[in-house]
């Protein structure tokens, strides 16, 4: 098909980033907090709060510092992170 009989691409339509997310103060500043469902975990991963293994399949918390963004995010328990002040 020459250049010009090309159709325009289709654009797709795009959801946003701030599904089930929240705001969490703390002593250490403010931060996102983003649920993962178990179904949405499919690799383990490192708590930071108690240095245990967060298996795949398992519900936790996604959390980042709010000024940093998702470059610094780490996966928590949930119970980890309420703990935490």
């Amino acid at each position: 098909m020459s250049p010009s009989r090309r159709r325009p691409r289709r654009v797709l339509a795009t959801r946003p980033l701030l599904i089930d997310q929240r705001g969490d103060e703390k002593s250490d500043g403010r931060w996102i907090v983003r649920p993962m469902s178990g179904a949405a975990s499919q690799k383990q991963y490192r708590c930071p709060g108690c240095q245990q293994v967060i298996p795949a399949g398992t519900p936790h918390v996604v959390v980042w510092p709010e000024l940093h963004g998702v470059d610094e995010r780490r996966h928590w328990h949930t119970a980890c992170w309420q703990r935490r002040r």
